[in-house]
C-alpha cells in the first residue's frame, strides 16, 4: 500500500511538473506572438532551472540582434537619403549652371561674349558627365553580379599604362611621378581592367587633390599611393572610402566623393586590403594583395 501511494505521489508531481512546464511554454510563446518588435522588453521565465533560463537568454540574444540590424538598416537609410540629397545638389548645380550660360549665349549679339558663355556651358557639362560617369562606375564595382576574371597580372606594366594615360595632366603641372618596385615582376591574382581602374583612380585623386608629384611603392604584397596634400587635417582617414564623403578642400575644387568608394568596393571584391594614413603632410592610400597561390 505504501509503494502504491509512493507511486501515485510520483505520478501527481509529474502531472503537476507538466502542467506547469506547459503553462510556461505558453506563456512565452504567447508573448513572442505578441512582444512588439520596437519595444526594449526582455522575455523571462518563472520557472526555475537552467533549460527555461538558457530559452529566455538564446531568445533575448535573437532579439538584440535583430535590434541591432534594424538599426544599422535604419541608420543606412538615412545615410542613404542624404547621399541622395548629396547628389541631387551635385547634378543640379553643373545643369542649372549649363543653363543659365546658355541662355545668356542665346541673347548676346557680341561673338566673342557668345562663345565664352558657350564654352563655361559646356565645362559645366563636362562637370556633369564626370559625375555620371563615376556613378556609373560605383554601380558597376557594387554590382553583386559582377564577374571579375580573376588570374595573374604584372603589376607593372599596368601602372605604367595608366600613368602614360595621366602623362598630359603631369606635364601641365611640370610633376614626374616617382615609381619604386622592389620586384618589378610583382604579380598578384586580380582581374586586370579593375585593377587599371582602381591605379586610375588613385592617380587621379593624387592629380585632383595632391599638391606634389604622387609615389607609387612596392614592398612585399604591397603597393603605396603616396601624394602631398593642403591640407591634411581636413582629412577624415576613416571615412576617406565612403561614397560621397569629401574633405572641405575636394569639395571647393568639385570632386564626386566617389573615386575611392570605387577603390574600395573593387578593391573588396578582389580580395584587397585598402587603407590610408595621414603622415604629416602626405596621404597615403596602401592596397595589400593576398598571397599568391
Amino acid at each position: 500500500m505504501t509503494l502504491a501511494v509512493c507511486f501515485g505521489g510520483l505520478a501527481l508531481c509529474a502531472f503537476v511538473v507538466l502542467v506547469l512546464y506547459g503553462r510556461e511554454l505558453g506563456r512565452m510563446a504567447t508573448w513572442l506572438r505578441t512582444h512588439d518588435a520596437q519595444s526594449n522588453s526582455r522575455m523571462t521565465t518563472e520557472m526555475p532551472g537552467p533549460g527555461f533560463a538558457a530559452m529566455a537568454r538564446a531568445v533575448n540574444e535573437a532579439l538584440d540582434a535583430a535590434d541591432d540590424e534594424r538599426q544599422r538598416a535604419a541608420s543606412e537609410r538615412r545615410q542613404f537619403q542624404r547621399d541622395l540629397a548629396s547628389l541631387s545638389h551635385d547634378v543640379r548645380t553643373p545643369l542649372m549652371g549649363a543653363s543659365g550660360y546658355v541662355a545668356l549665349a542665346a541673347d548676346e549679339p557680341d561673338a566673342a561674349r557668345r562663345t565664352y558663355y558657350l564654352e563655361e556651358a559646356r565645362t559645366r557639362l563636362d562637370d556633369m558627365e564626370r559625375l555620371l560617369n563615376a556613378l556609373f562606375a560605383y554601380a558597376r564595382a557594387n554590382d553583386p553580379a559582377a564577374d571579375f576574371d580573376l588570374r595573374p597580372v604584372a603589376v607593372l606594366p599596368v601602372l605604367a599604362e595608366v600613368l602614360t594615360g595621366q602623362f598630359p595632366a603631369f606635364e601641365e603641372r611640370g610633376w614626374e611621378p616617382e615609381v619604386r618596385f622592389c620586384d618589378e615582376a610583382f604579380t598578384v591574382e586580380a582581374d586586370e581592367e579593375a585593377l587599371k581602374r582602381i591605379f586610375e583612380n588613385l592617380v587621379s585623386n593624387a592629380l585632383r587633390y595632391g599638391n606634389a608629384a604622387p609615389s607609387v611603392a612596392q614592398s612585399g604584397r604591397q603597393l603605396v599611393f603616396s601624394n602631398t596634400v593642403a591640407e591634411p587635417d581636413a582629412i577624415d582617414v576613416g571615412r576617406l572610402f565612403e561614397r560621397f564623403y569629401r574633405a572641405d578642400v575636394a569639395r571647393a575644387q568639385g570632386g564626386t566623393g566617389l573615386g575611392l568608394a570605387v577603390v574600395a568596393s573593387l578593391a573588396k571584391a578582389q580580395g584587397i586590403e585598402v587603407s590610408a594614413a595621414i603622415n604629416g603632410s602626405e596621404l597615403a592610400i596602401a592596397l595589400g594583395f593576398p598571397d599568391a597561390g
